[in-house]
């Protein structure tokens, strides 16, 4: 039986703009291969699993995906075998050049490479089926992580020690570790969640999917242009976040929401007195690969 650790994370606080304070809760730093939301997610998955008899954990992902990262390396060490769905037949010639998935195969993770057509499959029964009759009898995670386990691993992250905070704000990509936050947040707490897709108007659908609680708003002008996109001005405000504060974010989720946060503050979003709790839901593995397409582009690199 696989147990993770009961873990609380630490909140640090950072800055105070206009009346304003704000902190961080460092779910980065919860456990040293298994970074933030990832290891909450998985965490009551990987319980189910161990309970069963599967052959593997069987789950899906782009390139630089976290997610992908995190399974393989609980599979390694929980010495839990993965299988990994990875969206882009091409990139299976270009493993060594994309630290992800070196990092993945080298953890022992097995890298299936399908189509990107055949990938908008990944939740279609038909399909489910093949690839168990493929792999065998396999646990099967859906991209991200996210499912009815992963909100209560996500449930976890705030504690006795959050209450005190008026705002809790957090990057959304699923909408799993949201919908996890909403559900346990207090009643008098408000929840932001800052998209890092441009096309976010299906995640209000998918929290309530997880919860009817509506103490929750998307602030959806932080995308940079869509799913890992990035300008010249998100990139500086990281490295000058990572000199201010000692902190690295990463490009795709947490630098994004931050960077709105600072906006919203000097906007006067939030109202004097308020109390911002930010969510570092971690995926730092992500930065290597995004500064060697930042290199090649001749771009601002992420320290």
């Amino acid at each position: 039986m696989i147990h993770f650790p009961e873990i609380q994370s630490e909140i640090q606080f950072l800055t105070k703009i206009n009346e304003v304070e704000l902190h961080i809760l460092r779910e980065d730093q919860i456990y040293p291969s298994i970074s933030g939301n990832k290891f909450r997610k998985l965490k009551y998955n990987l319980e189910e699993f161990s309970k069963g008899n599967y052959d593997a954990i069987l789950t899906f992902g782009g390139a630089y995906s976290n997610h992908i990262s995190a399974t393989a390396a609980a599979g390694k060490e929980f010495n839990t075998p993965t299988i990994g769905i990875i969206r882009g037949e091409e990139l299976s010639e270009k493993i060594a050049e994309n630290p992800t998935l070196s990092f993945a195969q080298k953890a022992g993770m097995k890298l299936k490479f399908i189509s990107r057509e055949q990938y908008r499959n990944k939740s279609n029964p038909e399909f489910l089926e093949k690839l168990k009759s493929e792999f065998g009898n396999i646990y099967i995670l859906p991209e991200g992580g996210t499912n009815e386990l992963a909100i209560k691993g996500c449930e976890e992250i705030l504690n006795e020690n959050t209450r005190e905070f008026n705002y809790i704000a957090c990057a959304v990509g699923t909408a799993g570790t949201i919908s996890g936050i909403v559900k346990s947040s207090e009643n008098q707490q408000i929840i932001l969640g800052f998209p890092a897709l441009k096309d976010s108007g299906f995640l209000s659908d998918e929290i309530n999917r997880f919860t009817n609680r509506s103490n929750f708003k998307l602030i959806k002008d932080y995308h940079f242009g869509g799913y890992a996109k990035v300008n010249n001005e998100l990139l500086e405000f990281i490295n000058d976040f990572k000199r201010q504060f000692g902190v690295t974010l990463d490009a795709v989720y947490t630098g994004k929401m931050m960077f709105g946060i600072f906006q919203l503050i000097q906007n006067g979003f939030f109202p004097k007195g308020t109390k911002i709790l930010a969510v570092h839901t971690g995926g730092i593995q992500g930065n290597e690969g995004m500064n060697r397409k930042l290199k090649h582009a001749n771009k601002t690199t992420i320290i």
